[in-house]
């Protein structure tokens, strides 16, 4: 047995039951190839027409809707005008079964006639891919719910199934619904577009009536989330039913949303809006989807206009030529099927006439024709390309020429693939199926228009599949009392510069709170937390955005950096004259005691030094900070090593050169001092280019803690670690030479320099170590003022602690400076000492 046996068997006996009906079917229809259609006709709302439909005796005892009608007369048409035409299956005429819904899931019966053979059996096959059902096609139903019940019968036999309003998302599961496809966008586009329009006016506080989870994801809020009851067909409304919209109502009045969405079938929306018209609901923008965006039923419910604006998502007014006229030439003419004929079985016939129509009540039908053509050829359309669809499909299957076609027997399945292939112009629009069986034309915003003189469906906005876009927003007319676009909102809009802080569960319930400085907000990424500048930047209160920080650097024009330039254009112009003296007198005793040679090693130091003060001045550059941290404190470290080495020298021969002679031999023949400096520069030099390479060169930007607005601009990121190892050797040389300063203090007073020694140690001792502390508590321009300032007093403190006196005594107490009296002091320091 094949797959399907187990339900065709248990359809069988059914169908047995169902036949009878179905071969009294006034729309019974000859022809070579028979279309199925499935329409929901029936209605029990204002506004309705009486049809004689499926053998009701009168005409006004059957109630048919308006618009499922027009899907009829459209079916009726489309088959019409191919057969008429000889382009599309030349020497092939299509014929058409229509069945009604009834709005209830009673679609076996139709389904099972189409599915059955002239004998009105089905027979039970083990292979059905050569079964020849009744039809080679079906067009509908119109709702979801009753698409799906009838496509799980047809997908067995893969009967193709083009439904033209049924939008479901179920439907697109091509592995439970293969054969099913749909002559519009899916219930995803219809959404997308309603989120769009939503977005559009900024309204993210709604209601919404039997479906919400799609909404949450465009960042709409749904504040009340009903089911609306759904009546059946002709009964009353029961008290419970009442008790029930009453309570829906009455939630919305109370609700500060003002934007309804309401995914319902139009059935039970009648009773609904009549609640709401009772309580005097007022104010209401009203969302329809597809299935009552254009139900003229409801649109007669005229009063509806005081509750709000209804806007509806629809498919696309398509002017199809010569159907209004059809549609009103069929009624006016009143045509009646002919008379049933007998059979050679017995039974009475009723498919004698081929391709019939139920136009029995002509008084009612041109009452509403004018409805009908005033609401657009929208779904019309729909069922329309579906036929056109399905006649292309059979063309390519038949392999027609311009004057003729197979003919073959055409099965279900080998159908539905040449259907899915269709790819043609109908009326200017592009018919072809996407993956999912849809086709993407583009979906319409109608808004509902009460003036007699306008069309009742009014088209204000447009919205594209393919692109996915909403566009052409224009020309809605809002129902409010000063005529501006309602606001459903939770909370207000944030000012800029305000972050949102959420309130509840909803998203779009929230409160606003000030960016703090240095933080800016931007709505496009985070509009719940507010970011942070970038370090170079900052930003006041509430601001949207940062702006560049002052950058400051020490100044040349400043009063106090003028004070320190001149400061040490003096020491340098002093120095200079010290080395001018000094090599004036190089050969006099003063000098010598002084360190001879050793002493323009010292001076030369102190002049490279001065020069390098420029490079504290101005905008910080590559260059220049190179200058401060390397340059300038070798320059430093040579000065204060010589004076050390001098200090230690003094000591030596004056004291150890009695107790260790052997040692003072090797100092002597060595060159122990300039081996000494040689060694401690060295030794400073690896370490400044170790510092240099493990920490940047350039300069770098850091905030001002006191002003945040301001960025300090230096050379060193870590400014305080580069100090202490910039200076730690040279604190530790002080130190030394102020002990072998202090050691020598009772040698005669022409060598006896500890004095001159001790200050210029201890003055810079004390200078590095205030000037440490002070830049760990305190950052700015002031530090590096500072770090300059104490720099200049420490050379200057070199130039004139050290070198002043003895430049004093050699200008102004030449006789001081002869070797006899230097001998004259040394023999007296000998005698008193012995």
């Amino acid at each position: 047995m094949g797959p399907w046996a187990g339900v065709v068997c248990s359809l069988f006996f059914l169908l047995q039951a169902l036949a009878a009906p179905a071969e009294n079917s006034d729309f019974s229809l000859e022809g070579d190839y028979l279309l199925g259609g499935l329409f929901t006709l029936h209605a029990n709302m204002k506004g309705i027409v009486h049809l004689n439909f499926l053998q009701v005796p009168k005409c006004k005892e059957y109630e048919v809707k308006a618009l499922g009608y027009k899907l009829m007369q459209a079916m009726h048409f489309a088959v019409e005008q191919i057969n008429n035409h000889s382009s599309l299956l030349p020497g092939v005429r299509l014929g058409y079964e229509m069945v009604d819904t009834c709005y209830v899931s009673n679609n076996v019966q139709p389904v099972l006639y189409f599915l059955a053979q002239e004998d009105y059996l089905l027979p039970v096959q083990e292979d059905y891919s050569r079964y020849v059902p009744r039809v080679v096609a079906v067009i509908g139903p119109e709702n979801s719910e009753a698409t799906m019940t009838v496509a799980h019968v047809l997908s067995l036999f893969l009967l193709p199934q083009i439904t033209y309003s049924a939008i479901g998302d179920d439907l697109r599961d091509k592995q439970r619904f293969p054969a099913v496809l749909r002559t519009m966008p899916g219930a995803d586009h219809h959404v997308e577009a309603m989120v769009q329009l939503m977005l559009r006016f900024r309204w993210n506080w709604v209601v919404v009536l039997l479906l919400g989870e799609r909404l949450a994801r465009h960042g709409i809020c749904v504040a009340l989330h009903e089911a609306l009851p759904t009546p059946q067909p002709g009964l009353a409304v029961t008290p419970q039913e009442r008790r029930r919209l009453g309570a829906v109502v009455d939630k919305l009045r109370h609700s500060s949303a003002r934007v309804v969405v309401v995914f319902s079938p139009d059935l039970a929306l009648h009773n609904f809006f009549l609640e709401a018209l009772r309580s005097g609901l007022t104010g209401i923008v009203w969302l329809a989807s597809e299935s009552w965006a254009i139900d003229l039923a409801l649109h007669n419910l005229t009063e509806l206009g005081r509750t709000g604006t209804f806007l509806g998502i629809t498919t696309q007014s398509v002017s199809i030529p010569g159907f209004s006229e059809f549609r009103v030439r069929r009624a006016q003419a009143g045509g009646r099927p002919p008379p049933p004929r007998s059979s050679g079985t017995g039974r009475t016939r009723r498919r004698a006439t081929c391709n019939q129509e139920c136009d029995t009540c002509r008084d009612t039908l041109e009452a509403f024709s004018t409805a009908l053509t005033l609401s657009g050829e929208r779904v019309a359309y729909s069922v329309y390309s579906a036929v056109y669809a399905v006649a292309h499909a059979l063309h390519g299957l038949l392999g027609c020429s311009p004057t003729r076609c197979s003919k073959e027997t055409v099965y279900p399945w080998r159908l539905l693939q040449e259907i899915k292939k269709v790819n043609f112009t109908l009326l200017g629009h592009h018919i072809f199926f996407d993956e999912y069986g849809d086709l993407p034309l583009p979906l319409e915003v109608v808004q509902w228009q009460w003036n007699l003189s306008q069309n009742p469906f009014q088209t204000v906005a447009s919205y594209y599949p393919v692109q996915r876009q909403l566009r052409d927003v224009r020309g809605v007319s809002w129902h409010t009392p000063d005529g501006k676009v309602p606001v459903s909102t939770c909370s207000k809009d944030c000012q800029p510069g305000q972050m949102k802080k959420s309130v509840g569960i909803h998203p779009c319930c929230f409160e606003c709170l000030d960016c703090p400085p240095g933080t800016f907000l931007n709505k496009t990424e985070d509009e719940f937390d507010c970011q942070p500048c970038p370090s170079n930047e900052w930003s006041h209160r509430r601001d949207t955005s940062c702006f560049q920080r002052q950058l400051t650097f020490l100044q040349w024009d400043s009063a106090a950096t003028v004070f320190v330039v001149l400061l040490a254009a003096l020491g340098f112009l002093g120095t200079l004259a010290t080395l001018a003296i000094f090599w004036r007198h190089l050969q006099t005793p003063m000098v010598r005691s002084a360190g001879g040679p050793m002493c323009f090693l010292v001076l030369a130091a102190l002049l490279l030094a001065y020069l390098m003060v420029p490079a504290y001045l101005g905008r910080p550059t590559e260059a220049t900070c190179l200058c401060r941290q390397t340059f300038f404190t070798l320059c430093f470290t040579v000065c204060v090593s010589c004076i050390a080495v001098r200090s230690f020298q003094i000591v030596c021969v004056f004291k150890m050169a009695r107790r260790l002679p052997r040692a003072y031999g090797y100092w002597v023949r060595y060159h122990g001092p300039y081996a000494f400096v040689a060694a401690l520069t060295a030794l400073k030099v690896a370490i400044v280019t170790a510092y240099q390479l493990a920490t940047p060169t350039g300069p770098t930007a850091h905030a001002d803690p006191g002003d945040p607005r301001i960025m300090i601009l230096s050379c060193n990121p870590n400014y305080r670690m580069g100090l202490l190892v910039n200076t730690s050797l040279d604190l530790l040389l002080s130190v030394a030479g102020f002990s072998f300063a202090y050691m020598g203090k009772e040698l005669p007073t022409s060598y006896n320099e500890a004095k001159f020694i001790t200050f210029c140690m201890t003055f810079y001792f004390t200078s590095s170590v205030s000037l440490c502390t002070f830049m760990s508590v305190y950052e700015g321009v002031l530090v590096t003022f500072l770090d300059l300032l104490v720099t200049v007093l420490n050379l200057l403190g070199i130039s004139l602690g050290y070198f002043g006196p003895k430049c004093y005594l050699i200008l102004f107490h030449p006789e001081r400076n002869t070797p006899a009296y230097f001998s004259s002091v040394i023999q007296g320091y000998t005698m008193g000492r012995d």
